[in-house]
């Protein structure tokens, strides 16, 4: 007889390599022919709803690695909800209107002013769709859930329809006006910018000081005195029309080589050093309030410049008298206000100066510094010109330099109800919790929303002008253009007059004889992402306002985030979200931002070719997403294995369950042996954590738990000596069965934690898994938590036999490094315990050779009879030996018995007593 063939090994059809680059998508198929994810709603129906909203990705450009992270970890969650008990609808959509989109056709070759706009905006719909296919292509591939097909679009005619009625009710409210104010101007997309369209760079720029002469001092100055002003931007100049100090601060007017200059007390010390005045003599001390009213001449204009008061000049830097330029400058606007001084912003669109500067004329503003800089120095004005690196406001979409310009815009008001923003911001769950700090202080700060944008692709400002020019909003235009937009899409707009755009019949007190004209500009398109709520949640059957989870990355608290709050306040008067969840950004493995330019860039699509989706994801469960991430190569090489590990025990568990009916064949809890009941009592522990995690978002603490289990409780300990049980004992024999059950316990319970991390793994487990009728694990709940609470005694046991299990392995690595054996089977330990450790392993129950995977196993009591090399511990001592006998041909044991049976002589007893029961008819 050939006893290998008595032997019950795993067999399985769960193939040890994943192939998920080839098998992923075949699953994907599937689900879709199968309409799985229509299949999980139905099945969730009626249950209480979690609604994650989809922050809209904008549409332009292949997937890079924080899209993967991003929807990754929606999907996480939104699987996790379906299998908790909630119905649990996603929802995608896109961003699909605004500049990059424009840019793209640029440079295919559109000329955007040779055609008409209407016919413009149709080619970067037709662009945009495009882009919304290729990304909902690479986001399917990643695995992530959806309803793919009716995702939102914020170009799509219901969704512009429900942005014009948000509008409509911020204007209705009193929120939404006209003005002409400075705000961040973008030359390159010639277009006004919101505060969330700016990002910071480094930029060099001209230093420069200037003299202005006092020519009515006001009998505190004499005339001829000359106040210095700094600024690192001379193209500004032309538009002088103030100077301002502080009130509450201390002026000298030092005279330096007969002329008299006028700067703060405290920074005359650090000027004496810049400017070379070391002979500076003070004469007089001021207050800045009594310079209030001074005269002072332009440089180089016929024109005054007159020193006002302001609390934003400071003596931080510069000379403690700040130029102003109330068309160039926020605070300058405010306090030019006050003061009645002129709105002078002497620049087109382009940012090249009009003849409003005189001398500087078609020049672009920044070539104007140098002309501007050389026209003081001719006058006697320019003190100093020197040049810095600054932070210095960029166009986040151009990464061009943006200034500060006058024009007229439309803006939402934000003094209006920013106490209602901030009690929202208030009743938010926020993680991490910083979130809330941040988001709190930015509406705290920031000025009033600029919504209006000199373009062409987005939603037109739903404004009609009287012939007297009054703005002309109300019910009955924003119902009639909501409408129409609904049933012909925005692009109506562009294609009729303003009279064939309005109601039937329309009339108004502005318009006598019935002549209107319409806004050309269009919304900013945080205006048209932040109406979702309006356009998505509360207009889809299966979602619902306010939703439970908003998720970005950390850039959206000045982007969606904000966005989305200010439109909902100002509507609803509460927020959007009722928890809030931020990401950061995905980095190299050397913690840098990747960029084509360094070569460092990861995409997901390549790393989903090479190693799968499942890879991706998991990488995503791996790191700490609430702060920048790293990954590399090297990183995901790193976690394949931890793949490999988790698939590996998997395989393990699947191969010996194989003619396991759980119908029939599952030993009940009070049944199993105590070691078999600890690793249910365990795998109830993982459960529950894991769970727990879920909860909180933290997929890390998942990761590991799982990888843990696996490696170390599964792999390490219980899977390593069952193999003398579920290969050996005879099929049907009870202790057989009895780990069958916590193996097949464990493959079910490990399949579904894993589902909303790995779904193409789990889906595949689930498929080679006995007795499980559901076609797909994701129609399946998570495993629940069980009260084992009566057996925490025996649990608090088997963690002592644990610990000293430790202790034996070290002794058994020892022995194997002084090669006294090779295999542990090869060894016997003998354990010398005291009276507590003895009293513990009476209690044990089970073969203990077996549970140290050893041959032979002797408990002597007594530490002190313990040899002096042995492994030592506080409760018992270890010595290794070889153990005495043969070894088993078929349990590979070293036994004294071997040989006892004459009909098997090379067996021992326990093997021979099998074999002749089970094998010899």
């Amino acid at each position: 007889m050939d006893y290998k063939d008595t032997l019950l090994m795993p067999k399985t059809a769960f193939p040890m390599r994943g192939n998920l680059p080839n098998k992923e998508p075949e699953w994907q198929a599937k689900w879709e022919k199968e309409n799985l994810y229509h299949k999980i709603q139905e099945k969730n129906a009626g249950r209480k709803p979690y609604i994650l909203h989809d922050g809209p990705p904008y549409a332009n450009g292949e997937l890079h690695m924080g899209h993967a992270m991003n929807k990754t970890i929606k999907d996480f969650i939104v699987r996790y909800k379906a299998m908790a008990g909630f119905r649990a609808p996603y929802v995608p959509g896109w961003d699909t209107h605004g500049l990059p989109i424009e840019t793209a056709l640029a440079k295919k070759g559109v000329k955007r002013k040779e055609i008409s706009v209407a016919e413009f905006r149709e080619r970067c719909a037709e662009y945009a769709y495009k882009q919304v296919d290729i990304q909902r292509a690479g986001f399917k591939r990643l695995g992530v859930t959806g309803d793919w097909e009716n995702p939102y679009i914020t170009l799509t005619p219901d969704y512009e329809a429900e942005q014009i009625k948000v509008f409509g009710e911020m204007a209705k409210k009193g929120y939404i006006y006209k003005g002409k104010k400075p705000v961040y101007w973008s030359p390159s997309s010639e277009s006004a910018l919101a505060e969330a369209e700016i990002e910071y760079h480094d930029k060099v720029s001209a230093s420069i000081y200037v003299a202005f002469e006092v020519t009515d001092g006001k009998g505190v100055l004499e005339p001829g005195t000359k106040i210095v002003i700094w600024t690192t931007t001379p193209w500004t100049i032309p538009a002088n029309m103030a100077i301002t100090v502080n009130p509450d601060l201390n002026y000298v007017v030092a005279q330096v080589n007969g002329t008299d200059y006028v700067v703060a007390e405290s920074l005359l010390p650090s000027l004496k050093e810049q400017l070379g005045w070391e002979s500076a003599k003070v004469t007089k001390t001021v207050r800045g309030k009594e310079l209030e009213h001074v005269v002072t001449k332009h440089p180089f204009y016929d024109r005054d410049s007159l020193v006002i008061n302001g609390e934003h000049a400071t003596a931080d830097a510069g000379t403690g008298a700040v130029h102003t330029a109330p068309g160039h400058g926020e605070d300058d606007f405010i306090v030019g206000q006050k003061y009645g001084l002129e709105i002078l912003a002497p620049l087109d669109e382009r940012g090249v100066l009009t003849d409003e500067a005189p001398g500087f004329e078609g020049m672009f503003y920044d070539d104007a510094n140098k002309a501007v800089t050389e026209k003081l120095k001719e006058n006697g004005a320019l003190l100093k010109i020197d040049f810095i690196t600054h932070s210095y406001p960029h166009d986040w979409r151009t990464k061009k330099p943006v200034i500060f310009r006058a024009t007229a815009q439309w803006f939402a008001s934000i003094d209006k109800f920013r106490q209602d923003l901030l009690t929202a911001v208030e009743s938010v769950n926020w993680t991490p919790a910083w979130g809330e700090t941040r988001l709190y202080n930015m509406i705290r700060d920031r000025g009033d929303w600029v919504i209006s944008r000199q373009r062409a692709w987005g939603v037109p400002l739903p404004i009609f002008y009287g012939e007297n020019g009054e703005p002309i909003i109300t019910d009955e235009t924003i119902s009639h253009i909501s409408n129409l937009f609904r049933e012909n899409g925005s692009n109506i707009w562009f294609e009729r007059e303003a009279k064939d755009l309005l109601p039937e019949g329309f009339t108004h007190p502005s318009s006598p004889n019935g002549e209107f004209t319409k806004e050309n500009d269009i919304m900013d398109v945080w205006f048209d992402s932040g109406s979702s709520h309006q356009a998505v949640l509360a207009s889809r059957p299966e979602l619902n306002r306010p939703a439970d989870l908003y998720m970005e990355g950390s850039d959206q608290y000045r982007g969606w985030f904000n966005s989305s709050l200010t439109t909902s306040v100002a509507i609803t008067g509460e927020a959007p979200y009722r928890n809030l969840l931020s990401h950061g950004f995905a980095l190299d493995g050397e913690g840098r931002k990747m960029s084509k330019s360094l070569g460092n860039t990861i995409l997901p699509g390549k790393v989903i070719n090479q190693l799968g989706a499942d890879i991706v994801r998991l990488w995503v469960a791996s790191v700490d997403y609430q702060a920048d991430v790293r990954i590399s190569d090297d990183i995901l090489k790193q976690v394949s294995e931890v793949y490999r590990k988790i698939r590996n025990t998997m395989r393990f568990l699947l191969g010996n369950i194989s003619d396991f009916d759980p119908a029939k064949d599952r030993v009940a809890f009070q049944n199993l042996r105590e070691v078999d009941q600890y690793l249910e009592i365990k795998l109830n522990h993982l459960v529950d954590q894991v769970r727990t995690s879920y909860e909180k978002f933290e997929f890390a603490a998942i990761y590991h738990q799982i990888n843990n289990f696996c490696t170390q409780l599964l792999s390490q300990f219980y899977m390593d000596f069952a193999k003398d049980v579920v290969y050996i004992e005879a099929a049907n024999s009870k202790d057989r069965r009895a780990m069958q059950t916590v193996f097949y316990d464990a493959t079910t319970v490990l399949a579904r934690l894993l589902a909303p991390i790995l779904p193409h793994t789990a889906d595949e487990i689930w498929l080679h898994l006995n007795g499980e009728e559901t076609t797909s694990i994701h129609l399946e709940d998570l495993p629940e938590v069980l009260d084992y609470s009566s057996a925490l005694p025996l649990e608090e046991k088997w963690d002592q036999f644990m610990d000293v299990r430790s202790i034996v392995q070290k002794a058994l690595e020892e022995a194997r490094n002084e090669k006294l054996i090779g295999k542990s089977m090869l060894a016997k330990v003998t354990l010398y315990v005291d009276e507590q450790a003895e009293a513990l392993f009476h209690s044990l129950e089970g073969d203990l050779a077996q549970l140290f995977i050893v041959s032979d196993f002797e408990m002597v009591q007594g530490l002190d009879l313990a040899k002096e090399n042995g492994v030592t511990s506080e409760h018992v001592a270890v010595s290794i030996s070889i153990a005495e006998g043969e070894t088993c041909e078929r349990c590979r044991a070293v036994k004294k018995d071997v040989g006892e049976d004459p009909h098997h002589s090379t067996l021992c007893a326990r093997c021979a007593d099998i074999v002749t029961k089970h094998y010899d008819h």
